[in-house]
């Protein structure tokens, strides 16, 4: 049933037959069910009590966003219970495969939205609870035009529920099977919600304990010379995972300012605390008749210790300015970055000593002949802005309907301050402020609902461009439109096309050029993993990226299965003179970039300038299509209420929901989930239609589950790196920045019955390879089919009565256990003869393998 606020309203009527004692209820148009008493209201809808029925008038729910694309998924309070997630970070990251993008040539975080309206960042909704949730709305990347975004991301719009109150306390812990390392993290919450005001205040505390290379059994052949049994394992000093700390306060005030505006102001302080092992200082001894690789503790392992201290604001205005909305966001930043690098000690000495005979080439080294270096130190300020005003409304009447236009107007601007005593450039400073203005509007061409064309179906258009003035690059111009079609209600077609202008980032064009002593690097020419001087920097030579993209949609609900969709999407991408880090060692990206890498006199690698670097051109095609499915299970629960009528009183927590006596916190109360009619060509509601009882299962006590599978087929992947160039094809056997696979699948599910509840995600990534280049010594490189699964178990046990009466502790409390990568995959990478590269050793590959989480959630 398609609705629209701003004209006619859809009446549906519910009659309720009574007579004397009779108590039959009969629901007449298949909607949500009403109040019990006449006159309550229900989602802001009109209910009118006339003799012998009650009328509803439905109206579009209070933040949903009103756009001609259907939503890819909604999940309302019991679906979103279902998922058992601690954090709205946690609920985003489990749909992934319904928020991830494929178009472009990047996958970034989805653009968020807190009911229906723009907000300064996603720092002021990451300390909310799911709870605190009413709704969630996936919606595709065009409707980002009407928020004053590009539209190259998904939108998420989360709708919070008008009262709701809790304190939180979150405690996870995770171990891997392999040992090595542990994370703790603790976080603190407090969350009211009162109509339009909220506050939100989160302490969060985060540790983790390092992993070297000898706790995942990996050992760095040395480059030449014999090892003294005595002498320490380099491998026990290389981190794999680094020691490292963190403390953050964030904390959100929302007002509401009459008239229907409302004003937010968030606040951030962090500090982070890392502690990295580079290995052991080291020589190679010769005494004439042997050679010994010699490894010291003295005077110290080789360490990089940094500490990072950030400070974020950002307040949000929207006000309503008669038919039209305005929005303002402003955010900025200044972090701070010190860094103490240890430089290799001097053990030229020693070889002197060997030389003339006082010291044995495998004996023990004296400290005295070992000459110890300054600690190199790196200092970075970094201040950031970004403001943008957006005015969105009705611009005028149509035949099919109201065209609708969104004008935007921002100021963003970005400071780097550097200084690194590995580098002779002195302190680096570097600005850049980015003016821009833009349109969109969208054109409806025919509508069902209003009579135009209605045979056709709802055909509407969009157009959007903006402008970008960069006061260090010059101007940007982006472009693009796009057609949306529904010939019924159940489908729905799209089509759209973007031009777009990237610019470099300021410390891909000017960062200062630092030189790092022993990084791995894999060289493709001669089939080798070598420990080489790596420089990093800025290329001021880059040059404006130039973008085209196509896509094409196809969304579906299905007949068959109430609740679900079947999702095909087809994306074309060209860019040209993209900019990029450099690319692994193959020997066409040599030949490509000549003067990056030097070799000595034997040919093996020294020395590698990684600069970014700009290709020519990259191409790209893909098929993205899947299905979101949903559903009910198990037996009615005789003790719950059922019925149309049945808990419909309490419209989210407040005064009687967690901490003040109601149901236990993480339970929506009886009645949660009351959606209201879903949107214009509204997607699967992700497990029901929104009669929730307590604990995320319907009024009569069943079960729900879901399922997301989602399948990308590649059928184009190829860059030319020079103009002119070879044209490398990546899906069949070329390289760039490591293997393309064909095939990719992604899923996540599971159900949650009566306080109970299970999830699983699983990632599949087909085989591939990387041909050799033909020069001695190289070897092709395959690289075999890889699925990792995770599970993730939890209970409510704050649902079950007994268990509270017994401790009452346990109230509004949940435990869950989870377990990443289950069955411990690892990708094995062979060469032609089987063996695995050193750079391509599992513990390279992924160093945490499996690992367990114990989470103990309780909101008071």
């Amino acid at each position: 049933m398609r609705l629209h606020a701003a004209s006619s309203l859809a009446a549906i009527a519910i009659c309720l037959s009574a007579s004397g004692t009779a108590t039959a209820q009969e629901v007449v148009a298949g909607t949500e069910e009403v109040p019990q008493d006449p006159g309550q209201d229900l989602d802001g809808d009109a209910v009118v009590a006339e003799e012998g029925q009650i009328l509803v008038v439905a109206t579009r729910i209070k933040g949903q966003v009103d756009t001609a694309q259907p939503p890819i998924a909604v999940l309302d309070e019991e679906a979103i219970a279902s998922y058992g997630t601690g954090s709205l970070q946690e609920l985003l990251a489990a749909l992934s495969p319904q928020t991830s993008s494929g178009r472009g040539r990047g996958d970034g975080m989805p653009v968020v939205l807190l009911n229906g309206m723009r907000i300064s960042g996603f720092r002021e909704m990451r300390g909310l609870p799911p709870e605190a949730i009413r709704r969630v709305e996936v919606l595709p990347e065009e409707v980002a035009l009407k928020f004053g975004y590009r539209p190259d991301q998904r939108v998420v719009n989360f709708i919070l529920k008008d009262n709701f109150s809790a304190y939180g306390s979150d405690s996870e812990l995770r171990l891997p099977s392999g040992g090595g390392f542990t994370e703790w993290e603790q976080e603190l919450s407090l969350t009211k919600i009162t109509g339009g005001n909220r506050i939100n205040i989160t302490g969060k505390i985060e540790d983790t304990s390092p992993l070297t290379e000898a706790e995942r059994g990996i050992v760095q052949t040395a480059t030449s010379g014999m090892r003294v049994a005595d002498d320490p394992d380099p491998a026990a000093y290389r981190t794999l995972i680094g020691d490292s700390k963190s403390a953050q306060l964030n904390a959100t005030l929302a007002r509401a300012l009459g008239g229907g505006a409302g004003l937010s102001v968030n606040l951030l302080a962090q500090r982070d605390d890392s502690r990295t092992l580079n290995g052991l200082n080291a020589i190679t001894l010769t005494d004439g008749t042997a050679s010994y690789a010699r490894t010291t503790l003295y005077p110290d392992p080789i360490t990089t210790r940094r500490r990072t201290t950030t400070w974020q604001a950002g307040a949000a205005l929207n006000k309503p300015l008669g038919n039209w909305n305005l929005a303002v966001t402003a955010d900025g930043g200044h972090v701070e970055t010190k860094s103490t690098i240890d430089r290799s000690a001097d053990l030229s000495a020693l070889q002197a000593l060997v030389t003339s005979g006082e010291l044995s080439a495998s004996g023990s080294l004296p400290t005295s002949a070992i000459v110890t270096g300054a600690a190199d130190q790196a200092l970075s300020k970094t201040d950031s802005f970004t403001g943008l005003a957006t005015l969105s409304g009705r611009m005028m009447r149509l035949p099919a309907g109201e065209a609708a236009l969104t004008v935007k107007a921002g100021f963003d601007y970005a400071g780097i301050e550097s200084s690194d005593t590995r580098t002779t450039a002195g302190q680096v400073n570097l600005k850049r402020g980015d003016a821009q203005a833009g349109f969109s509007f969208d054109l409806p061409i025919t509508s069902r609902k209003e009579g135009f064309g209605a045979g056709i179906g709802d055909i509407s258009l969009n157009a959007n461009a903006e402008v970008h003035r960069l006061s260090d690059f010059g101007t940007l111009y982006n472009w693009g439109g796009g057609l949306t079609y529904s010939p019924t209600e159940k489908l729905t077609l799209q089509a759209s096309y973007v031009a777009a202008d990237k610019a470099p980032s300021l410390t891909e064009l000017g960062g200062p050029s630092i030189l790092t002593e022993n990084v791995s690097i894999y060289d493709f020419s001669r089939g080798e993993t070598v420990l080489a001087r790596v420089i990093s920097g800025g290329n001021p030579n880059l040059v404006k990226e130039r973008q085209r993209d196509w896509k094409f949609g196809f969304n579906w609900t299905l007949p068959f299965l109430k609740d679900s969709t079947f999702v095909a999407e087809y994306f074309r991408n060209r860019s040209t003179n993209t900019t990029n880090d450099f690319p692994l060692l193959t020997s066409e990206v040599e030949a490509a970039f000549p003067g990056r890498v030097i070799r000595d006199a034997s040919g093996r690698i020294v020395s590698v300038d990684q600069s970014p670097v700009t290709f020519a051109e990259e191409k790209g095609s893909r098929l993205r299509y899947g299905l979101n499915l949903s559903g009910n299970f198990g037996k009615p629960d005789p003790t719950m209420q059922r019925g149309p009528m049945a808990g419909l009183r309490s419209g989210g927590a407040g005064p009687g929901g967690p901490g003040a006596g109601g149901p236990p916190a993480g339970a929506p109360p009886a009645g949660a989930g009351q959606a209201g009619p879903p949107p214009a060509g509204a997607g699967p509601r992700m497990g029901g239609g929104g009669r929730g009882g307590p604990g995320g299962f319907n009024s009569d006590g069943r079960g729900r589950w879901n399922l997301s599978v989602f399948h990308t087929v590649r059928f184009q992947q190829s860059v030319q790196i020079a103009s002119g160039g070879t044209v490398l094809n990546l899906l069949d056997g070329d390289a760039i920045s490591g293997s393309v696979a064909r095939h990719s699948l992604e899923m996540e599910g599971g159900g949650f019955y009566r306080g109970f509840g299970l999830r699983f995600s699983g990632n599949y990534t087909g085989g591939s390879r990387i041909d050799a280049s033909g020069l001695p010594g190289s070897t092709t490189l395959r690289f075999a089919p890889i699925a990792t699964f995770n599970l993730r178990l939890f209970a409510d046990l704050g649902r079950k009565a007994k268990l509270v009466e017994q401790v009452p502790f346990l109230k509004g409390s949940r435990v869950s256990l989870s377990v990443d990568n289950v069955f411990n995959a690892q990708q094995r990478v062979t060469d032609d003869s089987g063996a695995v590269p050193l750079r391509y050793q599992p513990g390279y590959q992924d160093p945490r393998g499996r690992v367990f989480e114990i989470e103990f959630r309780k909101q008071f």
